[in-house]
Formats: structure tokens, sequence, C-alpha cells
């Protein structure tokens, strides 16, 4: 008899997920409670101009195309990458530039410019994140910590990359100059991590975009999440939108499937979780003493800020922005003081502005470009403001300073805008604070302390996703897939997952 599977979400660790299981020969099916597929990286339309909703940097393809793999297809059939150079531009008040990328012989030279001694810093801390990434990306981060004994296994080479270090110390102990110190530490903040306080081991960052790059889809990464679903359809797999759960069904020591709106319940062998890790104990599994007992522990847990951002289209082109810029306001630790701890929303800020149309322009009308501009934001639980109040004052003042210091004549040439704030987090994604990246990314709450692949519990319940290890971002969110697939795969039927480098999967009888 065929086993099934649920998959509640279909942002790209739930796709990723839905896929491996599909793959491994499981009926799976994906509730999507919006219209369209993708989560996070959901996508806005408006006048002729495409919107990336969520991530929009593609770090380590060959996660991706070994999904791919799997049923002996490739990814560039289904999607095209094109290369990002620079990777980021980075942009400083005092009107420093600095262009980080692959081109080894600029970014050396960029270095030495600033301070000669950081040159051969920088070669060192390559070195350390190289093993890093050997250690906890390519060895650990596919792999479920279910037990307090994995930890203790895996922390040998944690220790020895002192772990407990912040990324900001690590790289002070390589580089001198404090904008580079800026420059090699911000990454962090792309996965919800403060890089004061998050494990030196989201160092590894530096070395995966060294070894495999920064990638954009043609057409967006919308277009990325449409090459998952047909892949998954293709595979045999359903995927139901506007079909929201209300609820995960549960007996004592198992879930029996999923209930929705009309009050059907449908059965599953197993059911993962591809929400937020407190909406789901929370709300989807609050009439279970294992979902309110686990709730309780969530919420003490300490989460990830939030994000504010501005969607914008211009009738002119800005050939001259990069794709992707980090600008950094006059203050970097004190900036991040209000965001994680006091829960501030200060008078400056610090933004990512991301300009899709400068790698295709095919995602606004002609002679126009797009952007998407986001600032980090203390939480709800932090900051616990009417953003329907604040959004528009809050957007203004972003806007005024990227018009004096980055895009003249942004309001003159405004065509369409919109918001999301932290408040849309909450009520949009069911997160809970309205939190970006569910759990904080802090040592404490890594690996076997964060939340299970496996609930300890109902054992047929699963998580994937930014609340489960690794952690967020793409390659973090498709590498718990992988953990969870394996899980779910050796459960079902007491088999073991076998996926080779290249061909389809095949189903190993455990011994």
């Amino acid at each position: 008899m065929q086993r099934t599977a649920a998959v509640i979400g279909s942002g790209f660790g739930g796709l990723a997920l839905a896929i491996r299981l599909q793959s491994a020969g499981i009926q799976t099916t994906i509730f999507e409670s919006r219209e369209k597929p993708g989560g996070r990286a959901y996508v806005y339309e408006d006048k002729g101009f495409t919107f990336d909703a969520g991530p929009t940097v593609v770090t380590d393809p060959t996660c991706l195309e070994e999904l791919f793999e799997l049923s002996c297809r490739k990814l560039a059939d289904y999607v095209d990458l094109m290369p990002v150079s620079p990777f980021y531009r980075l942009k400083w008040e005092d009107g420093d530039v600095f262009d980080y990328s692959n081109d080894d012989e600029s970014l050396m030279a960029q270095i030495s410019a600033r301070n000669p001694k950081d040159a051969e810093g920088y070669r060192r801390f390559m070195k350390y994140s190289e093993g890093v990434f050997e250690e906890g990306y390519k060895k650990l981060g596919h792999e479920a910590f279910l037990d307090f004994r994995s930890m203790l296994e895996a922390a040998p080479s944690l220790m020895k990359y002192q772990a407990w270090r912040s990324v900001y110390s690590i790289v002070s102990s390589y580089i001198e100059d404090p904008h580079l110190r800026e420059a090699f530490s911000f990454h962090t903040l792309l996965v919800g991590g403060n890089p004061f306080n998050t494990s030196s081991i989201y160092t590894l960052i530096h070395a995966l975009e060294k070894k495999w790059g920064v990638w954009f889809p043609k057409g967006g990464t919308g277009a990325l999440i449409q090459g998952l679903v047909r892949l998954f359809t293709d595979l045999g797999g359903t995927i139901h939108l506007n079909s929201k759960v209300e609820a995960i069904e549960a007996a004592s020591g198992h879930v029996i499937g999923v209930r929705l709106p009309d009050g059907e319940t449908r059965r599953f062998d197993s059911v993962a979780s591809n929400g937020d890790v407190v909406h789901t104990y929370k709300d989807l599994l609050g009439q279970h003493p294992r979902g309110v007992k686990m709730a309780k522990a969530m919420q003490r847990k300490s989460h990830s800020p939030s994000l504010f951002v501005i969607y914008f289209g211009l009738k002119r082109q800005h050939p001259e922005i990069a794709h992707h810029s980090i600008i950094f306001g006059p203050r970097y630790k004190e900036l991040l003081n209000d965001i994680y701890k006091t829960g501030t929303l200060a008078d400056d800020f610090s933004l990512y502005l991301h300009h899709p149309t400068a790698s295709d322009p095919d995602l606004a009308p002609e002679g126009c470009s797009s952007f998407y501009v986001l600032s980090p934001v203390p939480h709800l639980g932090k900051f616990p403001a009417d953003w329907d109040q604040v959004a528009p004052l809050y957007a203004d003042r972003i806007l005024d300073y990227l018009e004096k210091h980055h895009i003249p004549g942004l309001k003159n040439d405004l065509v369409t805008m919109r918001t999301f704030t932290p408040q849309n987090f909450k009520t949009e994604l069911n997160a809970h604070l309205g939190s970006a990246f569910s759990l904080e990314p802090v040592l404490w709450q890594s690996a076997y302390f964060r939340t299970h692949n496996r609930d300890d519990v109902l054992k047929n319940l699963y998580f994937v996703g930014a609340g489960t290890h690794p952690g967020a971002g793409i390659p973090g969110v498709v590498g718990s897939a992988k953990a969870t697939a394996k899980l779910m795969v050796a459960d079902l039927g007491g088999a073991t997952a076998v996926w080779p480098s290249n061909g389809g999967p095949q189903l190993v009888a455990a011994q």
C-alpha cells in the first residue's frame, strides 16, 4: 500500500521536502493557505512590475539541483539561474563603497586600499570560514539532531572553531578596518541573526558564497518557486492552494491527518509543517497536550526580529545601482542593540536594497525599474506598535533617505508602492510576534536546541523550514528538507532513502 504524507505550507522548505518525498514514492499533498505558492517567497504584480516578496539571494544552486537529480531531471530545464556580480555592493554614509564579489584580484585590491594588513587577515579569515563550512554545512547541515548525544558528537568540531564566539568577534580577530568588519559580518542579518550574538559557525556563509557564487532566477525568485511546483506536480504530487489547515488531528502518540475549514479531516500517514513553529504547536495542535506544552516552550525562546519592506516601481532605469546593495547607517552595533535588545524603532537605519531589473529588465515595464528595500526592525514582542499608523511615516523616511543618498528623483518617478510590516508577517504568514526568520540563530537555539525535525512525542509529525535545523535562508531551509525527508522516508515503512548524486532515488529496506 502506498504511503501518504501531507506538507503544510509551500515555502522553499515545504516544496523541497514534498519533492523529496514524492521522488521516494510517497504520495504527497501540499496544503497552502494563500492563493499562490511560495510562503515568504510570494510574488506581487502591479502595473506591469513584478516584485519578489521574500528571499532574493540564491547561494547554493547545488542544493536545488539535487532536488531535480532525484528523478533524473535538470534544474536548467525548469529554471534559468543567472550569476550576480558583484554579490553585494556595500555603501556607507561617508561615501565609501565596497564591491564584494568572486573577483579575488579586485577584492584584495579593495581590501589593501583600506588597510594593507587586512589583506592577509582576510586570507586567514577565509581559511577559517572554509573549515567551518566543511564541518558546519557539508557534514552537519543536512543531519537531524534528535537527541543530546548527537549534539555531543558534533561538539568537538564546533569547539574547534570556537562556536561560542560571535561572528563579529571572529571577523574582528582577523580584520582591523571598521568598515571591513561590518562588510564581513553583516551576512548573519540575512538569516535573522545579530552578528554580535550569532555563533561564529555562521561565518560559513562566506565560504559558501565563494564556492558557488550568488545567483538570481530569470523571472525572479517566483520563477524558481514555479519551477519547483512544476517538478513536484510532474512527479505526481498534489498541491492545494487557498487551502488553510485548521488543525492537525492527533491521537495519543501520533497524528492522523489535517482538518480543513469545512470540517473535513484528510488522513495521512505522516504530516510535516512548513509553517511557523509556534503557530503549528499553538494553533494547529492546540487541542492536544503536546501542542500546548511545546507552544509554551517555543514562546519562551528568543525570536528573530521582523522586517519593514517597501516594494516600489520607478518610471526610470538605474543601471548605476547594483542588484544587491547593503546600505549601512551611521551606527552598527548600537542600531543592532535597538533592534534586538531594547526594541527601539531608531531614527537611523541600515537597509538592504534589491534591484532585480539590474539582472532581469523584464520584471518591469520597458524603461522602468523595480526595487524593494527592507529595514530590520524589532518584532512585535519588543515594539508592539500599530503599524497601520507607523508604516506610512517610516516608509516616507526611508524613501526620503534613498532619494537623498542613492536614487535621485525617486518620489517623482514613483509609479507604484506597497509596504509589508511586522503586523503583516503575523497576520499573513502566521509568524509568531511578526518574526521574519523564526527562532533567533544563536548557539543555544541551534542544532539539538532548535525545533527538532521530528517531534519527540508525536512520532509522525515533522518540521521543515526556518524554525528547525539548520535554520533560515534558502540553503538552510532546503537543507532542513533533506534532513526531514531522511527521517520520514525511513519511518514510512521502515525504509532508508538513498539519494545518489545523479539518478533516481532508491528505497533500501531497513535491516
